[in-house]
């Protein structure tokens, strides 16, 4: 039994959760700037929680779908899009065909645009009635 169980252990480690393959799979530089954003969204509020939706990595708030992680398809430069983007007036965010999304684009080869990134993330959360506390929260820090 115990040997099972180191067995079955040793196995779990070494199989991958979809998303953690998703991630894995990309090649560098994408793979280290997803990486990052990844964290980053992980750690930028308690109530986001990562999901693998769509085929793809979403971020949800409350339940509801908040932003993803993505790479274009020519060139294979990471974004983060904005599931609520259309009603934000920033010129980074790009709408191209989308029709309620615009992303924003990340250079895998530069330091992590955090602020900005924080600056979208806090103007999108505002579009969610539920967020009044964490937006309190973060005009504090």
């Amino acid at each position: 039994r115990l040997i099972k169980d180191l067995i079955l252990n040793f196995f779990s480690k070494m199989m991958l959760r979809p998303i953690d393959f998703y991630f894995e799979s990309l090649e560098e530089p994408s793979r280290s700037c997803m990486h990052a954003l990844r964290q980053y969204l992980l750690h930028f509020s308690p109530s986001l929680e990562e999901a693998w939706k769509y085929r793809m990595p979403v971020y949800m708030y409350k339940g509801k779908m908040f932003c993803y992680l993505w790479t274009r398809k020519h060139g294979r430069q990471p974004y983060l899009g904005i599931v609520k983007g259309l009603e934000l007036k920033y010129p980074e965010l790009i709408q191209e065909e989308r029709k309620r999304m615009k992303i924003f684009l990340v250079n895998p080869d530069a330091d992590l645009p955090a602020l900005k990134i924080k600056e979208l993330l806090i103007a999108a959360m505002a579009l969610y009635p539920c967020a009044i506390l964490f937006l309190i929260y973060m005009r504090k820090k």
